[in-house]
């Protein structure tokens, strides 16, 4: 009996969402309109960029790279959100909720080191302009990309796999709109201490990711107050300001979210993180870089130009 209980939770139940009954589908709209913002303008950055030789450079690529991994992080939760506002049993199978783990947060950690990797650029270009175009290669700047998206990706494998090997023996209610990690964790028939080392590992992750970008950024901005020029702060102001917002959009809500420790907050309040954390930071991504940004918003002219009147050639 104990071994057949142990192998009975087959899916978890998500209990974040309201009921059809509730007005499920007054929230499905405005997220779907969400969810397709966000794939259609990471995606008009991203063949921007790679279409228009202008902006070849490390700064440009590295927001490519940012706005093709956004595009996957939003399609890794978002679609399973809406199936479940349109769904009366709001389920996802143990090797769902698995897979959903493993890419959210694979893709995230990414877009972490992705950041790092922008601030340093950023320093690079600005506390080290002469030497910068040596440094800063193309070569080196596809593998800073490659390597970013390699590393996020491996480093939460074995956690994922040992998460599969956990018994599961009910309750299968999931706390949240998504499968994470510590959420799913409550739920294995294992020791509890696993969850506070989650918590520590990911904390001391986040801590260490945001004093690297913070201390880059520091120096940035002490570096451009010294610059004689009016125009010559505002112009170096405007390359780095985008990756500062971006910095503080993202971070703020990983914070909210993952260093919380052990306090409780109330389901309307957890979910409301959540939905920032997953909905709302990346809905604000491609506006930062693109309607703030003047050379994007020729570069996306241009394409949207090409692909409604092909013979444009300007």
């Amino acid at each position: 009996m104990e071994g057949a209980n142990l192998s009975a939770v087959t899916e978890f139940v998500f209990t974040g969402f309201p009921q059809l009954q509730d007005g499920g589908l007054l929230y499905f709209f405005p997220l779907l309109f969400i969810y397709t913002f966000v794939v259609v303008g990471n995606l008009l950055i991203f063949f921007a960029v790679r279409m228009d030789a202008r902006l070849h450079n490390p700064m440009y690529n590295f927001i490519s790279t940012f706005s093709f991994l956004e595009v996957w992080y939003t399609t890794a939760t978002i679609p399973k959100m809406l199936s479940n506002l349109v769904s009366e049993k709001k389920t996802i199978s143990m090797t769902g909720c698995l897979l959903q783990m493993y890419f959210f947060h694979s893709l995230g950690n990414s877009e972490e080191i992705l950041l790092i990797t922008m601030a340093i650029d950023r320093y690079m270009a600005i506390c080290n302009p002469l030497r910068y175009q040596m440094i800063m290669t193309p070569r080196l700047c596809a593998q800073l990309s490659a390597g970013s998206c390699i590393f996020g990706f491996l480093i939460l494998l074995p956690e994922i796999v040992t998460i599969s090997t956990l018994p599961f023996c009910g309750p299968n209610q999931i706390h949240q709109i998504f499968c994470d990690l510590v959420p799913v964790l409550r739920l294995a028939c294992t020791n509890a201490s696993m969850i506070l080392v989650e918590d520590v590992i990911h904390a001391v992750a986040i801590i260490i990711t945001i004093l690297i970008i913070a201390l880059s950024y520091i120096r940035i901005v002490s570096v451009i107050l010294r610059i004689p020029s009016a125009e010559g702060r505002q112009k170096a102001f405007s390359t780095c300001g985008g990756h500062l917002t971006v910095f503080l959009i993202f971070f703020g809500s990983v914070s909210l979210m993952y260093l919380r420790f052990n306090a409780t907050y109330p389901p309307a309040l957890d979910t409301a993180i959540a939905l920032m954390f997953t909905v709302l930071a990346p809905f604000f991504h491609p506006i930062i870089y693109s309607l703030r940004n003047k050379d994007m918003k020729n570069a996306i002219r241009k394409l949207l130009r090409k692909r409604i009147c092909p013979s444009y050639n300007t």
